[in-house]
């Protein structure tokens, strides 16, 4: 490629990466009239939304597989929606998800399970196989089965995922590439759309897959961390959450208070002894 046409397609990578960060991100009041070039490829939430498991693809190996062997009851499920020739914004998105995963005790395949599906039909089992190795190279860490896929698979198929999830795209004519919003999707064990996580960096990953998890996978220190941070939808992401914390503080106060007044009780109980007592004996 000649170096004017490289120069051509990395500006346009690049508007279409600004464009996707802006629609992934939420809206003001004041922003009711949505630009053309973001028309179409947002993020929508759709928590709780159960994900469709029999939709057919086929894993980096040319293995027939559905979404419904990757729900097990069990583990969470962490759903990326990128495809592999993308110059820039979903190479963004699977690293964001990498280095959340690279920060956890947990190991994928064990404690949860990650799922990259192509929504562009032209990618292949052969493209799908060098994404995933690149990727579980740079994860240093091997993975159980069905831990860390990369998948592909019809058009229509990938299609009624990608709306089930909330993830819409389009393609776009003028720069040859596919205009999409950045964002991960975490799914209960059972198939359940937990949390949605926007952009292309994610510090909620491992309170999305607590809370996913219900409880299951996690430390006592874990579960008080999520017990002091709420997903917040306008921020969309994890917050202190203040009002829960004010309160477990109130309520150790008073038990503080209680012990202490018991403890100055007992000591008003006890007996004195006396001279004359101690003389006596």
């Amino acid at each position: 490629m000649a170096p004017g046409s490289r120069i051509r397609v990395l500006v346009s990578a690049l508007a279409l990466a600004l464009v996707a960060l802006v629609a992934a991100r939420p809206a003001s009041a004041k922003d009711s009239t949505v630009p053309a070039e973001l028309q179409g490829i947002d993020i929508e939430d759709r928590q709780g939304a159960a994900l469709p498991r029999d939709i057919a693809l086929r894993d980096q190996s040319g293995r027939a597989v559905t979404i419904g062997d990757y729900l097990d009851g069990k583990r969470p499920v962490v759903l990326v929606l990128a495809y592999y020739e993308c110059p820039m914004l979903c190479t963004l998105v699977i690293n964001g998800a990498l280095d959340e995963m690279k920060k956890l005790r947990w190991t994928a395949g064990d404690e949860y399970r990650v799922v990259v599906v192509s929504f562009d039909p032209r990618d292949t089992v052969e493209s799908a196989a060098k994404k995933r190795m690149n990727y579980l190279d740079a994860y240093g860490r091997p993975v159980g089965e069905n831990g860390f896929d990369f998948l592909v698979g019809d058009e229509a198929q990938v299609k009624a995922l990608a709306s089930a999830a909330g993830f819409h795209y389009r393609w776009d004519e003028s720069t040859k590439q596919f205009a999409h919003a950045a964002g991960s999707f975490v799914y209960t064990p059972d198939g359940r759309l937990s949390r949605t996580l926007y952009g292309i960096t994610f510090p909620g990953f491992k309170l999305a897959l607590l809370e996913a998890s219900e409880g299951k996978i996690g430390t006592v220190v874990d579960r008080v961390l999520l017990f002091c941070f709420h997903y917040d939808p306008l921020a969309r992401g994890y917050v202190i959450a203040t009002t829960r914390l004010v309160r477990a503080s109130g309520v150790v106060t008073l038990a503080v208070l209680a012990l202490w007044l018991l403890r100055f009780w007992r000591r008003e109980r006890k007996p004195l002894s006396t001279p004359e007592a101690e003389h006596s004996s």
